[in-house]
């Protein structure tokens, strides 16, 4: 017997900002699922702003998307069969790497199970999965964050940002962000308890935004933007402050080399430390991250939004919000 799946390939490599027709609609038929095998049945699936990069055909970290095959990323989904011997039983919930598809056969490798007692199976993918594991090593970790210090979060109210946010008041320290809609700058003042939050879009002057929200320097920036937040945030730090970069969306679309930011010459005379990370370097943090996420969600500490379209089919359109902000948190496909 087979079942019927749906999953987006990539059509071709974008130039640019991605476009529809840079992607193609499937269907395949899967077999049933052999000893030591599941067929997995995918719930929601994560669209996020690193996959844009693994569009380029290039070294990186990850290899990149090929072309006519099903795309990758975060997905959590149900077990609803299995062969003699599977690692996982009907009925389980599991997060893997396999989105982008409406099902899909595993013999249990790089899934691991959920617990939806805990949360909502989605939350997997954003503030209890790889975006809340970001922001907890980011800002611990890479910018090493001390209690009672002073933080600045670009893209303030996205699915990594939003926790930034949250872990740095639950450390006592002074939070402002950046968010691009008086909407999300109000629910990071009101549900996220920052202490201020910067509309850019509506700034003419940026730089003079951050630093009259910070009369005390910044120590700790949480980098996701790039280009005029750098900038600001690079004038505004505080000696031997830290950055930590995530991520720089203000560029990945970019088709010509962008130029650095023009007072990178501040990292001397200021100490400051800049540091690059991904996530993967951070797996083995997946302990502490739970212990200490389930401590700030039971104390009311840690909040989060979703946005959330339906249907594989719309996973595309999901994808290019991204670089548009129409998600506020989370950015999610249910199937």
């Amino acid at each position: 017997m087979t079942t019927k799946s749906r999953e987006i390939r990539l059509a071709r490599r974008p130039v640019g900002m991605p476009k529809p027709e840079d992607f193609e609609l499937a269907s395949v038929d899967l077999p049933a699922p052999r000893d030591g095998e599941v067929l997995v049945r995918n719930h929601y699936m994560s669209v996020d702003p690193y996959m844009r990069g693994r569009m380029v055909e290039r070294e990186s970290y990850v290899p990149p998307f090929a072309i006519g095959k099903a795309l990758e990323g975060g997905a959590v989904g149900e077990v609803v069969a299995a062969g003699k011997g599977a690692k996982f039983a009907v009925g389980d919930f599991v997060q893997s790497m396999w989105g982008w598809r409406e099902a899909f056969i595993s013999d249990g490798t790089g899934l691991s199970k959920v617990d939806p007692k805990l949360a909502p199976i989605q939350s997997f993918l954003g503030a209890l999965g790889m975006p809340g594991l970001t922001a907890y090593a980011g800002l611990l970790h890479v910018g090493a964050l001390k209690d009672g210090e002073n933080v600045f979060v670009s893209a303030a109210s996205g699915a990594v940002g939003a926790v930034v946010c949250q872990i740095a008041k639950a450390k006592g320290c002074y939070v402002v962000g950046s968010a691009g809609s008086d909407e999300k700058c109000d629910w990071l003042v009101k549900e996220a308890r920052i202490d201020r939050a910067i509309n850019y879009k509506k700034e003419k002057n940026l730089d003079a935004a951050v630093r009259a929200a910070f009369p005390k320097g910044i120590d700790v920036y949480f980098e996701n933007v790039g280009g005029a937040h750098l900038v600001a945030a690079i004038n505004a730090m505080n000696v031997r402050g830290r950055i930590a970069a995530c991520g720089m969306i203000e560029q990945y679309n970019n088709t010509e080399p962008t130029p650095g930011p023009w007072n990178i010459i501040m990292t001397v005379p200021k100490s400051l430390r800049i540091e690059g990370f991904i996530v993967s370097n951070y797996f083995h943090l997946l302990g502490d991250f739970y212990r200490d996420m389930g401590q700030w969600i039971a104390q009311g500490k840690m909040k989060w939004r979703e946005t959330t379209l339906n249907g594989i089919e719309n996973a595309p359109a999901a994808f290019l919000g991204l670089f548009k902000g129409e998600n506020f948190g989370k950015a999610l496909v249910k199937l």
